[in-house]
């Protein structure tokens, strides 16, 4: 990871005695906020915690100071530095005069999102769930660059309070080639969604903070409309949503449902159950529990419905190591409508599940791999994520990207079935190839079960 974070342009708007002292400070890299209020000391929170910058009270001329150097403030109470990231927030007494700021760094981290890169490629709406300030706007700031960028999408980001693009109307280079729609105030945030799906083409649309019933309500439309999402909202879990009346309808909304004698006692459950009302408009759930520690929930209708009935287990967790190593521990449902299928035996299962081509000379093929090192050619899909899944269970096997070497072929089907050159390329050098429906580890831990059957 790297960071393009302009502090120097925030710390050179603070007071002399703030600004001496922060860039003395050991550990200046790791600041998150700077806390001015009237009559205390200034007050730095950095990763590793809070500490006092000064002796000195602030005073009414050094909140003037800063208000002066920066944007005027909008309705929200939120200002901003030109062509930065930083957000200047403001406390205001009872006469509206400003006797608080709190001064957030923003950074523009690059390989924040090394771990999720198979799911933006699935093409599936995503959610971001967590607390305030465990990075979030960070996080889909990365996401519409690597869509933009590397995937070549048109990418729209709906930005109400310019966090994630900046404070300018040249939007910051953080966010690559994605378009930036600003929000004049927060009430038309949900009036900017559809507009932007209706006006302006886009792939992909990025929603930053969704936390009223309108705006669920125009997310829901957009998801309707065959365009992808990416959105965060406040809350530590999934279930949190399920008990956020105007948030709900994210994950398809909530409704009671009164059920027959014969039903009730088939479930074993009370007449008067939670039932989920529609499809959801993302289907893919991220709970950010840190900054290097994610849950993932691959499929939310079916989380939401194993959360309703009592019956729900984490699917997968993701960590991000420094050396940019992910780290993946996964976890069936306990249901066996959710659970990987474990009869991998037989030819018929092998057949119905379009895991392998049908034709007698692949069979061949996947005979003659059995008892060698695997070379694996990975098309379209996170290496990371293959080599952590074949790791754990200890496969001999080689990540290749030179198809004279490759044993198999490994990538999602709507992409292999596009790259006729590839399938040509394959049928001539004998190469399997195992293409997956969906991006998902359960997928490939079936694909790894049916070669350990081989």
């Amino acid at each position: 990871m790297r960071g393009d974070e302009d502090l120097d342009k925030l710390i050179e708007n603070l007071p002399r005695f703030i600004r001496e002292n922060i860039n003395c400070h050991p550990t200046k890299e790791n600041l998150i906020e700077i806390i001015i209020d009237l009559g205390r000391r200034p007050e730095a929170r950095f990763t590793t915690g809070p500490e006092y910058l000064s002796q000195k009270i602030i005073s009414w001329q050094d909140i003037d100071y800063v208000t002066k150097r920066i944007s005027n403030f909008s309705k929200d109470n939120r200002a901003g530095i030109e062509r930065t990231l930083h957000r200047i927030s403001c406390i205001r007494n009872r006469q509206f005069l400003i006797n608080g700021l709190t001064c957030r760094v923003g950074r523009s981290i690059f390989g924040t999102i090394s771990s999720i890169r198979d799911l933006l490629e699935s093409q599936q709406s995503i959610l971001l769930l967590g607390k305030p300030g465990v990075g979030k706007t960070t996080i889909i700031r990365e996401i519409a660059r690597v869509l933009s960028d590397e995937m070549e999408k048109r990418v729209i980001i709906i930005d109400t309070s310019n966090e994630i693009a900046g404070d300018s109307d040249i939007p910051h280079s953080g966010i690559g080639r994605a378009r930036r729609m600003q929000v004049a105030t927060t009430d038309l945030q949900h009036q900017i969604m559809i507009e932007a799906v209706e006006n302006h083409m886009p792939e992909v649309i990025i929603i930053d903070e969704i936390g009223t019933e309108l705006e669920a309500l125009a997310a829901r439309t957009i998801a309707e409309k065959g365009v992808q999402l990416v959105g965060t909202t406040h809350g530590n879990c999934l279930e949190n949503l399920i008990k956020n009346p105007p948030l709900s309808d994210l994950i398809g909304g909530i409704q009671y449902v009164t059920l027959s004698d014969d039903e009730a006692k088939r479930r074993g459950t009370q007449k008067s159950i939670l039932e989920r009302k529609a499809y959801p408009a993302f289907q893919i759930a991220i709970e950010i529990n840190s900054q290097n520690c994610w849950t993932i929930y691959e499929d939310i209708k079916g989380s939401i419905d194993l959360l309703l009935r009592g019956n729900f287990a984490i699917t997968q967790t993701r960590k991000l190591f420094v050396n940019q190593k992910t780290n993946i521990k996964y976890k069936k449902f306990q249901t066996d409508t959710f659970s990987l299928v474990n009869d991998l035996k037989t030819k018929n299962f092998i057949l119905r599940n379009n895991w392998l081509a049908k034709s007698r000379t692949n069979q061949i093929q996947l005979q003659n791999l059995k008892s060698k090192k695997l070379f694996i050619y990975v098309y379209c899909l996170s290496s990371n994520l293959i080599y952590e899944i074949f790791s754990r269970l200890k496969f001999q096997f080689v990540l290749t990207n030179e198809l004279q070497k490759t044993s198999i072929i490994i990538g999602p089907k709507v992409h292999l079935n596009q790259n006729l050159k590839l399938k040509k390329l394959a049928n001539q050098k004998k190469i399997p190839i195992y293409s997956i429906n969906k991006q998902s580890v359960s997928q490939i831990l079936n694909l790894t079960k049916l070669l350990k059957a081989i």
